[in-house]
C-alpha cells in the first residue's frame, strides 16, 4: 500500500464537480461484452459499544465455482473469528465464541444468520442483496445487523444496539476489463453505479497511421468522470471528484496489467472520501487510519480488485 501511495502527488490532484460530468458513454452501445465476475466482498465495520469503546468487525462474502463462505473477524486478531463454509447447506444458524476482547477480559460473541431466501445480484455475486440478515451480539448487545433485519426478533435478546458504520469495501473481481459495481459513499447518501473498463482506442490522423492504445473509462452513474488514454503510459494516476457533497479521491493502478510477467495481473482502483480540500495522505497504511482523531467520524474507501484472466 505504502509504494502505491509514493506514485501520487498531493499537489497534483485535479477536482471535478458532478455538474462537469461528461455524458459520454462509459460502455458501447453496440457492445456484447458482460463485466467480470465479482468473488469476494469483504467489508470493515467500526462499532462505537455502549460504553464508548471501539470494536472493528470484518466481513467477508467469498464464492467460488464450488463453494461459498461467510467469513467474520473481530478485532485485529484472525484466531477472533470465524467461517461458514457451503453457505447453501448452512443457511440458517447461530453460532458463539469466546472473544479475548481486553487482555483478559473475555466477551461471549454470537452471530445469527439467516440465508434461506437470500437473493444475489444476477445469481454471481458473493454478497446476497436482501431476503437475509446477519446479526452479531457482543456481551448480550447488538453491534452489527446486516440485511432485511427484524429488529423485534432480538429485542428480547440484547440489552441495547450499538452504532456501527461501514469504513471500507473491498470487491475483487476476475475475468476480463469490465467491472460493474454499485457504492453509497456516505450514510445518507445514494447507491451509485460505477462501471470501469478498458479497451483499446484507435489513435492517428488517418486509418494508415492509426494505433491502438488501451484506455481507460470509469463512469459513475452512466456518467464518465475519468478518461484515461494510453493506458500503458499513465498506469497510475488520481483525480478528485465532489460527489453527494463529499470529495471522492479516484485513483488507479494498473501497472501489473502491462507489465506482470505471469499475464495474470490485478488491478487496483480506489474510491476514498475526505471532508475538504485540505491536504489529506491519497492511499491508506493501515485501517486504523480510516478513523478521525476524534473517534465519531469516519472516513470511507472503496477498493475494486481487478484480475485479468482472459
Amino acid at each position: 500500500m505504502r509504494d502505491f501511495a509514493s506514485c501520487f502527488s498531493e499537489n497534483a490532484i485535479q477536482t471535478t464537480s458532478c455538474s462537469n460530468y461528461s455524458n459520454t458513454s462509459c460502455f458501447p452501445q453496440n457492445s456484447s461484452t458482460t463485466p467480470s465476475t465479482q468473488n469476494n466482498v469483504t467489508c470493515l465495520y467500526n462499532v462505537i459499544l455502549s460504553n464508548k469503546k471501539h470494536l472493528l468487525i470484518i466481513v467477508s462474502w467469498s464464492k467460488t465455482n464450488v463453494s461459498q463462505t461467510l467469513y467474520i473477524q473481530f478485532g485485529d486478531n484472525p484466531s477472533n473469528s470465524f467461517k461458514i463454509s457451503a453457505i447453501s447447506k448452512k443457511k440458517k444458524g447461530k453460532k458463539s465464541i469466546e472473544f479475548d476482547y481486553d487482555y483478559d477480559n473475555h466477551k461471549k460473541v454470537e452471530v445469527f444468520w439467516d440465508l434461506c431466501d437470500a437473493r444475489y445480484n444476477n445469481m454471481f455475486g458473493p454478497e446476497p442483496i436482501d431476503k437475509y440478515y446477519v446479526v452479531v451480539t457482543f456481551d448480550s448487545e447488538i453491534v452489527l445487523s446486516l440485511g432485511d433485519i427484524e429488529e423485534k426478533k432480538f429485542k428480547n435478546y440484547c440489552n441495547s444496539m450499538a452504532k456501527f458504520s461501514l469504513v471500507s469495501r473491498q470487491e475483487h473481481f476476475s475475468g476480463n476489463t469490465i467491472y460493474s459495481t454499485k457504492a453509497q459513499f456516505c450514510e445518507n447518501g445514494s447507491k451509485h453505479d460505477i462501471l470501469i473498463s478498458c479497451r483499446g482506442e484507435n489513435e492517428g490522423k488517418n486509418i494508415h497511421q492509426q494505433h491502438n492504445y488501451p484506455a481507460l473509462s470509469i463512469c459513475i452513474d452512466k456518467k464518465m468522470v475519468i478518461k484515461v488514454k494510453r493506458l500503458q503510459w499513465n498506469f497510475r494516476g488520481n483525480q478528485s471528484i465532489f460527489l453527494d457533497g463529499l470529495f471522492v479521491d479516484l485513483m488507479w493502478d494498473v501497472h501489473d496489467w502491462f507489465f506482470n510477467s505471469t499475464n495474470s495481473g490485478c488491478a487496483v482502483f480506489m474510491f476514498r472520501t475526505r471532508s475538504g480540500l485540505e491536504s489529506s495522505r491519497l492511499w491508506l497504511e493501515d485501517k486504523d487510519k480510516l478513523m478521525h482523531k476524534n473517534q465519531d467520524k469516519v472516513e470511507f474507501s472503496f477498493m475494486i480488485y481487478a484480475c485479468k484472466t482472459t
